[in-house]
């Protein structure tokens, strides 16, 4: 009967669906159906959602089976165990076919995928870009390359839903500068991959494509923002993805999963064509970056991505090419390292972890000395918090009208949600008691003005200096520092947003940071976890412990670190941890 009345309304006088509601039931109703209304609207798109990404699977299986039709031996298994660069060299030699390659990888995702739900879209337009790579007169860096792009980085023709429902209908009418650079150089773009729900979250789920889960321990997170990504590659259903970070995306799914991954100084790679639940904000660094298995992968991507092409396409990057003699370098290096950040102490697998790399850099000639980050608490509160969400959160808030709030991260959207006063008279409450929560609630107020926003950009500053002259004090030329982990249990990295701490410092500095896989936790690191208390004894700690149990076995990390616009000393301190590492492997 209403529905019949709200028609000829909306047919009759032309208002909108809210003002016809109140005309054909009154005002007492109308909010209570007009909420009823946008949930069935929103569940209606989101079974669409999943209708269209079953189907995309359906024609990866599809092209998969044709392949296999043609060419029914492939040598999947072979292809799949070859790390980058040697796959690109049979590539370019042609003892591999790009063909075989790809379906072989299209097949590997798929099983993936059904195994950890972290494919979002089968890119249909590879095997076009297939058939483009083989017309190609010079062979490129990455030719013949499957490679896999997380959900909100724009290939044309596909959505970039960024976790929201309301993005379902925003078609890309054209490839993300990194995506156009990546088919430049033979790169064949074939998946997109799941987020959490607004990326601002290191869990990975939301409410059009359900949760990835850890492929190592299916009860485990895989990280985020990056998560599918991680996922898929810690899978074998991908040899090279690309993620983006603004807290950690990049490093902390690579954490989680045993991979390794770069974030590289923001703008050294461009982020035209990627969309973002919080556009506009310049606070704290947000960055694209590598994912892959080893770091030779890693190097080989950014010598292929710095090119020429990139730089025509986005003049905001600097025109300064991969710089193979600093990656090659063998001159010993002077590295500073931490065990604890100050902020969150670290797991005991994660304090190992560093301990352990520390000693066998040490014996392979390297200088290790002890270093602080400065001022880590105000960095964490006033300087990430506080310019993440500068305007206390309300673009972001924005972004959820319209859409339900997945389950994982309602405990983060419920704490943004409060009103400003609100907070501060929780925190203001909370300050002699948890007083790491108070100064949490208290930035996430934001900055008030557009004045005390210049002044938070002038305080970075201030504080990226005063971070130099401690780097440069000791002549270092690297940082080696504890990455979160191991993977946390499901659920809980919604609900601890701040840990965070040992990799947003690095957007804040916006230095380049990568992580290397170095070891697992063992059941000593686990006993020693029953007497962790951090550093506050507040439910923080309390959910960190939480967090990281039952863990024996999965890979630990660290992270390593270099000044800005030096990615190739990153990335040359990434491969040295990892010799040292698999030398001792080796020893074994």
């Amino acid at each position: 009967m209403i529905q019949e009345k709200l028609g000829e309304i909306l047919a009759k006088d032309g208002l909108t669906p809210q003002v016809a509601l109140v005309v054909a039931c009154g005002s007492a109703v109308a909010g209570v159906l007009w909420k009823w209304v946008q949930r069935r609207g929103i569940q209606r798109k989101m079974g669409e959602a999943r209708q269209w990404r079953d189907e995309s699977l359906e024609q990866m299986a599809k092209a998969v089976w044709k392949f296999k039709q043609k060419i029914p031996e492939s040598q999947s298994e072979f292809i799949l165990s070859l790390p980058l660069v040697e796959l690109v060299e049979k590539l370019r030699d042609e003892s591999l076919s790009p063909e075989r390659v790809l379906y072989t990888y299209i097949k590997r995702a798929l099983q993936v995928t059904q195994d950890v739900n972290c494919v979002t879209d089968f890119i249909r337009g590879c095997e076009e870009q297939l058939l483009e790579v083989k017309k190609q007169k010079e062979k490129g860096l990455l030719f013949g390359v499957p490679v896999s792009i997380k959900d909100h980085i724009g290939c044309k023709g596909h959505i970039s839903t960024c976790g929201f429902v309301q993005c379902l209908d925003q078609v890309e009418k054209d490839d993300s500068v990194i995506v156009k650079v990546l088919k430049k150089q033979g790169a064949i773009p074939f998946v997109k991959t799941n987020i959490p729900q607004s990326m601002i979250n290191y869990d990975c789920s939301n409410l059009i494509f359900g949760p990835t889960v850890n492929p190592l321990n299916h009860k485990k997170s895989p990280g985020g923002s990056s998560g599918g990504e991680g996922a898929l590659i810690a899978g074998g259903g991908s040899i090279l993805g690309f993620g983006t970070d603004v807290a950690g995306s990049v490093r902390l799914p690579s954490s989680f999963c045993g991979i390794c991954g770069l974030k590289p100084t923001a703008s050294r790679l461009s982020v035209v064509g990627l969309a973002s639940p919080i556009a506009g904000m310049k606070s704290v660094s947000a960055t694209v970056g590598p994912m892959a298995r080893d770091v030779d992968s890693l190097a080989l991507c950014m010598k292929a991505l710095l090119c020429d092409e990139l730089f025509c396409l986005d003049p905001s990057v600097p025109p300064v090419p991969f710089r193979e003699e600093i990656y090659t370098s063998s001159k010993p290096l002077r590295i500073g390292y931490y065990e604890d950040d100050g902020y969150f102490q670290p797991s005991p697998s994660m304090k190992r972890a560093v301990r352990e790399t520390k000693n066998l850099l040490q014996e392979a000639g390297h200088t290790l000395i002890p270093f602080v980050p400065p001022r880590l608490n105000y960095v964490i509160d006033e300087l990430f918090t506080r310019g993440l969400f500068s305007d206390g959160a309300a673009n972001l808030l924005d972004k959820f009208k319209g859409d339900l709030v997945d389950p994982n991260m309602k405990s983060q959207f419920n704490c943004y949600s409060l009103p400003i006063f609100l907070k501060r008279i929780l925190a203001f409450i909370l300050k002699p008691v948890y007083p790491r929560i108070a100064r949490d609630l208290n930035a996430l107020c934001g900055v008030g003005t557009a004045k005390h926003l210049w002044h938070h950009h002038v305080a970075v500053e201030k504080y990226r200096r005063e971070f130099l002259t401690e780097w440069r004090k000791l002549k270092l030329d690297v940082i080696l520092c504890p990455a979160l982990g191991p993977a946390f249990n499901e659920g809980y990295p919604g609900k601890l947003f701040a840990a965070t701490s040992y990799t947003n410092l690095y957007n804040v500095l916006n230095f380049p940071a990568g992580i290397v896989p170095v070891t697992t936790v063992t059941q000593a690191d686990e006993d020693e976890l029953k007497h962790y208390r951090g550093h506050y004894g507040d439910p923080w700690d309390k959910r960190l412990k939480e967090a990281v149990t039952n863990a024996v076995g999965l890979p630990v990390a660290v992270q390593c670190v270099a000044l800005s616009w030096q990615e190739e000393l990153c990335l040359r301190f990434m491969k040295e941890v990892e010799t040292v590492v698999h030398v001792k492997r080796a020893r074994k």
